[in-house]
């Protein structure tokens, strides 16, 4: 259950992205693919509103929590790599990754994914990736820290503070303290680190055109107090 809450902690309540995602969607006019889908955070709005969503993860437990979360609606969960699913006779008219999914998966990992991402797209379908686009590195030593995540669940806090961005030349280093505290103070903490590829709109066109898409304007996710802004790349079949 921890692995879920840390989840919901950290990137279950943003919402900045959302009017792209749905605008996207209104504009499709079919089934949506949502990459890396969680617990349902893009998959669960885009279905309130009446698109039919297939949420693709690697992880069974978050994609079981996402299918509690989506009773009653439009959904259908898949478990699979980005790199290597395979969903026998769907096609979408739009395929997104939102946040940074696109960021997890390495050169390769990338390159695999745009020619998969295309074999299950629709003709002149839409492939929509999102990428951070500030990787400024920071430590609590030197500048204002960015705002903690914070829920609460069942008396617990749950709090997620990031700490460090640390070049690691290809791949940026993303460093955060997880805390909890219980109803009666009792403390836990822990590290933990996750990777980012250092990739930019142009290095994700140059590897879709290898695998069959063509690059349309990008869109712009503006920052938040807890999060940076996010470039999105869009892809024509």
């Amino acid at each position: 259950m921890s692995h879920i809450i840390w989840h919901d902690v950290e990137c279950g309540r943003y919402d900045a992205d959302f009017a792209l995602w749905r605008e996207l969607a209104a504009a499709a006019h079919g089934p949506v693919l949502d990459v890396g889908a969680g617990t349902g955070r893009v998959t669960v709005d885009l279905a309130l509103r009446g698109h039919e969503v297939v949420a693709l993860d690697i992880d069974p437990q978050l994609l079981e929590e996402l299918r509690q979360r989506a009773t009653g609606l439009r959904v259908q969960t898949a478990v699979g790599d980005a790199r290597s699913f395979s969903l026998p006779g769907r096609i979408f008219p739009l395929i997104i990754a939102p946040m940074q999914t696109v960021q997890l998966l390495g050169a390769a990992g990338r390159t695999s994914f745009l020619h998969v991402a295309r074999a299950h797209l629709a003709p002149g379908g839409l492939v929509a990736c999102a990428l951070a686009d500030a990787f400024d590195t920071f430590d609590g030593e030197h500048v204002f820290l960015p705002l903690p995540d914070v829920l609460v669940v069942d008396g617990m806090r749950y709090t997620s503070q990031p700490v460090a961005l640390r070049d690691q030349g290809t791949r940026v280093a993303v460093e955060r303290i997880r805390e909890t505290v219980s109803a009666d103070g009792r403390r836990t903490a822990s590290d933990n680190v996750i990777h980012l590829d250092r990739v930019d709109r142009r290095v994700i066109e140059a590897e879709a055109a290898a695998a069959g898409l063509r690059p349309v304007s990008p869109r712009w996710i503006a920052e938040t107090e807890e999060h940076v802004g996010s470039i999105v790349v869009m892809l024509r079949g």
